[in-house]
């Protein structure tokens, strides 16, 4: 649903093209949307931010009042607004969300970005979940297999750094992990959720305002410090380098990986040759592979990784690829995450 007739049409156009998919109904505002549930029985819904007489949020919270499940994607524009509403809205049970293709240049290129984004995550959404865990069953061990260069030697080194990724799905799933971080947390954080600019300076104010931890959107050339936690800038790049004694933040331009920018993988790689063994990485709910391979390097150095499980993940691409790699020590239900990470950082220092 979007409330511009063009966009509408393109959006109902480009998703009609596909064999798998069918549009069973539009609507050009919310109130009439909710109406119209009952009688298309939608697999999956596309929810514009912006609407006239019920907007994208008021929408969405009557929504969840009667279809606690159906899957939502929300569409929003790359502005401060738009991220502020983006946010609000995956915290209010929104599923995902793409941007609205603008200054692409042509109608073609408009549509590639709706076939490249949103068509991949309609068909991510639709697929059935996993069943939850039982409670006494809180988390397993993943299935490994010996990372390239062996296993782990005898006695773990001390963690030093915790470095992060996650994608679909992050945004809550690291809330959840940064309201229940310990005060005087005694390493830094480093993290990469994708997302566009300005999206992750609001996340990062958003984390901070629920976490001892505090959370900056890394700048260049900015120190690591314990306690910390660094997000980086949707559409750039971030590494850590060692500076003297010190490890600072390093952003760049180069190109994606895995089709992202800032990709995991960048990132884990920069963070397992500054850090040696003396790494943790989590990686988290999301699309793709993005993060395996910088979990390879992270094991190639005698670090070590945890992976969120599937049952609690939105989507288990990224985490699944790390898990199915064997790098992944354990599989842990979201809510497990933040106190794993405080364990295992506290134990290898060996405080109380």
């Amino acid at each position: 649903m979007d409330d511009a007739v063009v966009m509408r049409k393109l959006i109902s156009e480009t998703l009609g093209r596909d064999p798998e998919l069918e549009v069973v109904g539009t609507a050009a505002n919310g109130k009439i949307a909710l109406q119209k549930i009952t009688q298309v029985n939608p697999d999956i819904l596309t929810l514009d931010v912006e609407m006239p007489e019920l907007d994208g949020l008021a929408t969405l919270r009557e929504l969840r009042k009667i279809y606690p499940r159906l899957p939502v994607i929300m569409f929003s524009t790359v502005t401060q607004r738009g991220a502020e509403a983006t946010l609000d809205a995956l915290s209010l049970g929104a599923n995902d969300y793409v941007t609205k293709p603008a200054n692409v240049g042509s109608v073609g290129e408009a549509i590639q970005r709706l076939e490249t984004d949103l068509i991949a995550k309609i068909k991510v959404h639709c697929r059935p979940r996993p069943l939850t865990p039982s409670a006494a069953e809180p988390f397993k061990t993943a299935c490994l297999h010996p990372p390239p260069s062996g296993p782990l030697r005898h006695g773990p080194a001390r963690i030093d750094i915790v470095c992060i990724g996650t994608s679909t799905g992050g945004p809550n799933a690291l809330a959840d992990v940064f309201a229940h971080l310990p005060a005087h947390f005694p390493v830094p954080m480093v993290i990469v959720q994708h997302m566009p600019p300005m999206f992750t300076a609001m996340l990062a104010d958003r984390l901070t305002a629920i976490s001892p931890l505090p959370c900056h959107e890394g700048a260049d050339g900015q120190p690591l410090e314990p306690g910390h936690a660094y997000m980086a800038p949707g559409g750039r790049h971030m590494e850590v380098q060692p500076l003297g004694a010190r490890r600072i933040v390093r952003l760049q331009d180069g190109p994606p990986e895995n089709s992202c920018r800032p990709a995991v993988d960048v990132l884990f790689r920069s963070v397992a040759a500054a850090y040696g063994p003396a790494v943790l990485g989590v990686v988290m709910t999301g699309m793709g592979q993005d993060g395996m391979r910088g979990c390879g390097a992270i094991r190639e150095q005698q670090g070590r990784v945890i992976a969120q499980d599937e049952p609690s993940s939105v989507v288990w691409g990224m985490p699944g690829a790390v898990a199915q790699a064997g790098y992944a020590e354990r599989l842990v239900p979201l809510h497990h995450i933040a106190p794993e990470i405080t364990r295992l950082v506290r134990d290898s220092r060996r405080l109380p």
